[in-house]
């Protein structure tokens, strides 16, 4: 059948499920713009040629959480990751990855990782708690 152009569906949601992954990755982890207000749905939606809704369960189906859920820890694994290298402050950390202030950075960096950015920054085990960007979950 695939000599034909058919493909099993499993193959092309499990590559949909992936672009998701790495359109995310790329704006949270590489792209480094001061303008971080953007709506994650359009983005995704525009970059991807599929309907937000459909996009958004498909990936909860398969992956067990939201996008958004994903979003916010890659989020705070690059959050990890900066205060690892301990070259910008909480308030500039926030600001990179789009957050309202850093009460809601720090809100978020909790729930996720059960410590503070400023105890895990304090521990200085940053490397210690932070994931390959593939095993985010």
């Amino acid at each position: 059948m695939q000599q034909v152009g058919f493909e099993r569906i499993d193959d092309r949601k499990a590559r949909l499920i992936e672009s998701i992954k790495n359109k995310i990755i790329e704006r949270v982890h590489h792209v480094d713009s001061i303008d971080r207000k953007f709506n994650w749905s359009d983005i995704l939606a525009d970059e991807l040629h599929h309907d937000y809704n459909s996009l958004s369960n498909l990936f909860s189906s398969v992956e067990g959480i939201t996008i958004e859920q994903y979003i916010i820890r890659q989020k705070i694994e690059r959050a990890k990751e900066l205060l690892f290298y301990d070259e910008l402050n909480l308030s500039e950390i926030a600001l990179k990855l789009g957050y309202s202030s850093v009460a809601h950075l720090s809100s978020q960096f909790k729930k996720i990782t059960g410590l503070t950015p400023s105890e895990l920054k304090k521990s200085r085990k940053a490397q210690d708690v932070r994931n390959p960007l593939d095993a985010v979950q």
